[in-house]
């Protein structure tokens, strides 16, 4: 009984497997927009703030992690390159959590870990499985091995 039930569900929701990826990648780079815009809008003071918490060659790192989210927004959102932009996003994540939020415990509320957490989860996913069929990425990559 609990077999059947499970393959059922499985079988219904499967279905929704591309849409999810899909829905999930517009809401994480979403998330990317206004962090990308705001150092890209004011880059020497994003740089100062990456020098007053220890990173090093902090203008060089901050045009790097303006350009890898901006890129991830446009990446993400057409679902172009998923996996290959995902992985530098998950270091932009990492960095975030070590350098920043760490120090203020789990709780999004107290500037926490947690929301940069969800975003590396996420990245990790679309890393790993992919954009799903509402991408470029099926359409250009995985279409022309289904069709041969």
């Amino acid at each position: 009984m609990l077999n059947k039930i499970y393959t059922f569900s499985k079988n219904i929701l499967q279905n929704f497997q591309s849409l999810s990826l899909l829905l999930a990648r517009l809401a994480v780079a979403y998330g990317f927009l206004n962090p990308a815009v705001m150092k890209w809008s004011n880059m020497k003071g994003t740089a100062d703030f990456f020098g007053s918490i220890g990173i090093p060659f902090p203008m060089v790192n901050a045009y790097m992690a303006a350009t890898t989210e901006l890129l991830g927004v446009i990446l993400l959102t057409i679902g172009l390159f998923t996996r290959l932009i995902s992985v530098p996003l998950m270091v932009v994540m990492v960095v975030a959590i070590t350098t920043v939020h760490l120090v203020h415990g789990f709780s999004a509320g107290n500037n926490g870990f947690e929301i940069p957490l969800y975003y590396f989860l996420f990245l990790f996913i679309f890393a790993s499985h992919g954009a799903g069929k509402f991408s470029l990425d099926y359409y250009l990559f995985e279409k022309k091995k289904e069709d041969s």
